[in-house]
Formats: C-alpha cells, structure tokens, sequence
C-alpha cells in the first residue's frame, strides 16, 4: 500500500508524521518542489521508523508515485501567508483559492500521468473547491477534499469539554463548506444517543449562548492556533492518515467528507461511504429547516467562488 505527499511544508511534514506511527501505509512518497526540503523530511522520518509499524519512506519526483494508491496534496499557499487570518472576513479560505489553483493546475496532471489509479486527497485550503479544480484536471471523480472531518472532531471535542465527557461518546457532524459557511447539525448532535438539546435546552432547543460559543470556536479553530503556533497542521495530519487508511484498506467507513455532488453542482461535504475507489455513496442527514438552508447557501458560495475563476 503506497501514498504519495505532494508538498513537504507543515501540513505535509504532519501528514506523513501521524502516517509513520499510525503505520497507514507500507510506502510513503515525500515530494516537495525543494527536492531537498522531501528528501530532509524522509531522512527525518527514516529515523524515528523502526518504533513505528513497518513504513518505507522515500523521497523523489512524480514518477516515484507509479502504482500509489492514493496521493495527498498539501502543496500551496497557507492561511498565514495568504492573509486568511481575520475572523471578519466573509471569505475566509476562499482568500487562497485563485493562488492555490494555479499549483493545482500544475501538478495534478503529472499526478494523474504517474498513477493514473490513484484515489487524489485534496488537503490545502480551500480544499473544496481546489477538489473541483483537482476534478477538472483529473479527469476521473476519485478525488475527494477532506472536508469537514476535522470540523466534525472539533464540534465532538467541544461539546465534550463542555458536558466534561469523553469526545468519543459525542455523536455530531458539520456538513457543507471546511470554512465559514460549514453548517453544524445541533438537531442530531447526539450524547449516548440522547440529543444534546434534551439535555441542556429547554423543550428540546440548545441555548443559543451555547450554540454561538461552540461554533466560534470550531469555526475559526484555526485561525486561533495560527495565532499561537503559524499554522494549523496537526489535527489535519492525523485526519489526512485517518482518510488514507480508510481508502487503502477498502474500509467502506462512514465520515464526513468531501466529494463532488450532482445536487449541489460542488463540492462538499456530507456523511458518506468511503473505500478503495473514493466516495462509494453519499448520505444525506436528516437536517432542521434552518439546517437545510445554511447548506444552500453554502453551496452557494462554493459555486460562486469557482465562478469567479
């Protein structure tokens, strides 16, 4: 089983870290455009291996990723560098789009050249609609964003801070957007299967002091650790493994993530069945009214923003 990373910086060095010690491949392919920067990552890790589960790691060029069975993007401009930093700022990672697409543009065709099978994990921000570019350039629909994974283990982590549970007993999702206008399912946000407004709302509403906490605090997640630590790259990397293993293995796991959608003419994310292909099928939740519309609009957005292009 063999994954390639394109791109070497933070969320790539991440990326491949939390692969080595989750043991998600047996060969790992670093590439960068500074051949040294890849070529330092792999020595790095190459070091630290023999703790791990057994892992090949090994630096090179697109044509080192012949026979991988999924590659990894995170090639780009980051939120820091490109000034995706403000909290007031409508458009959030749709401030990368136009610089990241064209990196896009360049290196997912020599992708698909090298290993035109593989299953193509868009990871950089605006990782929904650079998917639709990586789409484009592809050719094929095995190209997936991650999404709203990450959002979704944000939202479960909080609210288990909050009820001073274990995140694991949490059942919650965002859907739509990784950015602004993602939308959090508080109507089936579950705690052992009892739903959270049962347990603090009354007649079954979560208070909106709640609602707006909770949500400020997953939605700009980011920006509030770029502020502490220059970017965000580690919860990222373990979700980015998390995904990898579920293609490699033909898992057919159900998580939050995104693929392109016929309804929506975008793409984003819903709950869907994940296996060696990509996205096998899509759920979509049961939603509130207002739940509904907020992924619209979402939608939206993302179509507007590729518009623009």
């Amino acid at each position: 089983m063999k994954v390639g990373i394109v791109g070497a910086g933070r969320v790539g060095c991440s990326c491949a870290l939390a692969m080595v010690v989750r043991g998600s491949a047996r060969t790992i392919v670093i590439l960068d455009r500074t051949s040294k920067r890849a070529k330092a990552v792999a020595t790095d890790l190459r070091y630290g291996a023999p703790l791990c589960p057994k892992t090949t790691i090994v630096d090179g060029d697109f044509e080192e990723l012949v026979d991988a069975e999924l590659v990894m993007i995170t090639a780009g401009i980051n939120e820091k560098a490109g000034g995706a930093t403000e909290r007031d700022d409508p458009q959030g990672r749709l401030r990368l789009l136009d610089r990241n697409a064209e990196i896009y543009q360049e290196i997912v065709p020599r992708i698909v050249h090298a290993a035109p099978r593989a299953v193509i994990l868009v990871v950089t921000d605006p990782p929904d609609p650079l998917a639709d570019i990586a789409r484009a350039s592809a050719s094929h629909d095995r190209v997936l964003s991650t999404g709203t994974f990450l959002d979704s283990l944000r939202f479960r982590v909080h609210l288990a801070a909050h009820f001073d549970i274990d995140a694991n007993q949490v059942e919650a999702q965002v859907i739509g957007e990784h950015g602004i206008s993602q939308v959090f399912l508080w109507s089936t946000a579950r705690i052992a299967g009892v739903p959270v407004g049962e347990i603090v709302g009354i007649r079954g509403r979560v208070p909106h002091c709640l609602r707006r906490r909770v949500e400020a605090d997953v939605r700009y997640a980011n920006i509030s650790i770029i502020e502490g630590n220059d970017a965000s790259q580690f919860g990222i990397g373990i979700v980015a493994a998390r995904i990898a293993e579920i293609v490699l293995r033909d898992e057919r796991a159900v998580i939050p993530i995104g693929s392109y959608n016929d309804r929506f003419r975008v793409t984003l994310s819903l709950p869907s069945v994940v296996g060696r292909e990509g996205v096998l099928r899509v759920f979509e939740p049961e939603m509130s009214a207002e739940e509904q519309r907020a992924l619209e609009l979402g939608a939206a957005k993302l179509r507007k923003s590729l518009g623009r292009r």
